[in-house]
């Protein structure tokens, strides 16, 4: 078994227009105490992230791309920047740049992996920047998940199904103990070496959105396991760089779900699962046209509102 106190660790992490965040998340990596090897990929940030990055953090690897290639093929990058064969490989983490890693984080997660050989992928407790609990373990995705999202509980089904198994849902999130999962959030997870040399990297097929998803299934497929370990607490702000493009990026993380159904869905589970998102859109549709007509939208958002559904629609 390795030694948790003298494991290296290689953290990739891929930004896009975060540079404020980004520097406080470079700057909360200064607590581990494990060895840490770590490298930004900038997807082409207009807000000078990579500038910063070279004039505050020299002992950060940096790899400035002239294009935003998404985080898939981003992330792909900087694995490729490793070398992961042999006894030395080092564990990876991938982080999200909105995230803030709390002290002893790491090392929890590098002593799980290390006292759970066949344990391949670990996530952190994820925190709201207000210290509150967000979801980070979740099932792979299901038709009833897709129908939950579009017809959300409390306003068509009942309430308490939001949190429940049937959204996808751990009930066991919340507590102290470590419990196997399908696959966690994508802004921190710790990924074994020898994983990464099975399966490969991510997908870069996936722009954005279900990257996680797809990888944590071929993990899974080959037989390795999958945990949350709450005692790794990781502050995540979420939605940093998407929220710069709203509809763009729904239209995106629709794509993305529809691209996951296709590959890993029996026949008649993509043709429910286009039905089921189609009405939603279409439930979308009909609230956006009141709430133009109840002055709660512009025509501006209106037909942003019209142009993001029908483009989800024809997926």
């Amino acid at each position: 078994m390795r030694n948790a106190m003298h494991q290296q660790v290689a953290v990739v992490i891929v930004s896009y227009n975060t540079m404020g965040l980004l520097r406080r998340c470079l700057a909360t990596l200064a607590d581990c105490r494990l060895p840490l090897r770590v490298i930004v990929v900038d997807n082409c940030s207009p807000d000078g992230s990579a500038g910063m990055v070279r004039a505050e953090f020299p002992q950060v690897e940096l790899i400035a791309l002239d294009a935003n290639v998404g985080f898939a093929r981003g992330t792909n990058v900087g694995l490729a920047a490793l070398d992961l064969r042999g006894p030395a490989a080092p564990y990876v983490l991938l982080l999200n740049p909105d995230t803030e890693v709390r002290p002893g984080a790491i090392e929890a997660l590098v002593a799980f992996l290390d006292a759970h050989p066949r344990v391949g992928l670990v996530g952190p407790r994820l925190l709201n920047p207000d210290g509150s609990l967000q979801a980070a373990a979740f099932r792979f995705p299901t038709l009833m998940m897709t129908a939950l999202d579009l017809f959300p509980p409390g306003e068509v089904l009942p309430g308490r199904l939001y949190n429940s198994w049937w959204h996808g849902r751990y009930p066991q999130e919340g507590g102290s103990a470590p419990f196997p999962i399908d696959h966690p959030l994508g802004a921190c997870m710790l990924v074994r070496p020898a994983v990464i040399n099975q399966v490969g990297g991510l997908d870069d097929a996936y722009f954005m959105y279900s990257e996680e998803i797809d990888w944590c299934w071929r993990i899974r497929g080959a037989g390795w396991a999958i945990w949350q370990v709450p005692q790794a607490e990781v502050v995540h702000v979420g939605g940093a760089a998407t929220r710069q493009f709203r509809w763009k990026m729904l239209v995106a993380l629709y794509r993305s779900r529809a691209q996951f159904v296709d590959r890993h869905a029996t026949p008649w589970q993509r043709r429910a699962h286009r039905l089921v998102v189609r009405v939603g859109m279409l439930r979308a549709v009909l609230r956006s046209w009141r709430g133009f007509a109840q002055g709660r939208i512009s025509r501006e958002e209106l037909r942003a509102h019209l142009l993001a559904y029908g483009r989800i629609t024809r997926l």
